[in-house]
């Protein structure tokens, strides 16, 4: 019998090279990154040609669907407005566990 592991899911906001900012959802943060950085195979057309890239905000998620959720909520959002908002959702994790 094999064993369930709990994924926790993030959605998070990578800064790109040219300042612009890529909004995902992943289960491992540092993959993601060395993925979008051409560090390894993967990552996002967006992000290819505007590397490198860096980690600007994250918040865990209890699951994949809230991720995509929030994911869908930043993609709404003022650039602006795009960082706060996830730092909120990381801060009330936080404030939850």
């Amino acid at each position: 019998m094999t064993k369930s592991v709990a994924m926790i899911w993030h959605v998070y906001l990578a800064r790109c090279a040219d300042g612009t900012l890529y909004c995902g959802i992943t289960t491992d943060l540092e993959r993601r990154m060395a993925q979008h950085n051409g560090e390894l195979p993967g990552g996002a057309r967006y992000t290819r040609s505007r590397g490198p890239v860096e980690l600007e905000a994250s918040a865990p998620c209890t699951g994949r669907s809230e991720a995509a959720k929030a994911e869908w909520r930043v993609k709404q959002l003022v650039r602006g407005r795009k960082v706060p908002f996830i730092r909120s959702l990381a801060e009330g994790m936080s404030e939850e566990g």
